[in-house]
């Protein structure tokens, strides 16, 4: 099986004046694709995980695999979330989420990826969290259902907000796409 990536479902200037088209265009076409391109590389020296879903990749026991399969799942989520219908209204079940989530996005140490995402299994009210996990790691190997995403490796911001991360993270709350962390939520 050869591992594509789903590119956003928008125009790459979709997002402006949040995420700029230029970052756009190469976090897709480039840093994006090049996990894909990696990850079918390092599959090709492991025949007996060619027909793996890439949701079973991302927990791998070979640390290549686990990471540009975690490159590509991550992206696709990540597009899936955002939306150039801009400044749609908070569903009441995540406004207390997003201090948390902007405070951890802006604490988080090097790159990584800040999640929400629900655990299977609890209690609602108590089922939904913040976490923030290194390079391409996934919730899905932690068991952990993700609801929402923010990419924060430089590459996803450096080209228009250089070193101010807080100023990227705060734009991010007006491309998310509630209706679709909602539906993914209420489907589960």
């Amino acid at each position: 099986m050869i591992h594509t990536i789903l590119k956003p479902q928008f125009a790459y200037d979709a997002l402006e004046p949040y995420f700029d088209q230029a970052t756009m265009e190469i976090h897709t076409e480039k840093h994006h694709q090049t996990y894909a391109d990696k990850l079918n590389a390092a599959l090709a020296d492991h025949p007996e995980l060619q027909d793996t879903y890439l949701p079973e990749l991302v927990t791998s026991a070979i640390p290549a695999v686990k990471n540009f399969a975690g490159g590509v799942w991550n992206h696709n989520f990540f597009w899936s979330i955002i939306t150039p219908d801009k400044d749609q209204s908070v569903p009441n079940r995540y406004k207390s989420f997003i201090p948390e989530f902007t405070e951890a996005a802006t604490k988080l140490f090097g790159s990584g990826w800040t999640w929400l995402v629900k655990t299977p299994g609890a209690l609602e009210g108590s089922d939904i969290e913040v976490i923030n996990l290194p390079n391409q790691d996934s919730p899905l190997s932690l068991g952990k259902i993700p609801l929402l995403a923010l990419d924060v490796w430089e590459h996803a911001y450096y080209l228009k907000y250089q070193n101010r991360r807080p100023e990227y993270i705060e734009n991010f709350w007006h491309i998310v796409n509630w209706q679709q962390v909602d539906n993914i939520y209420i489907n589960l």
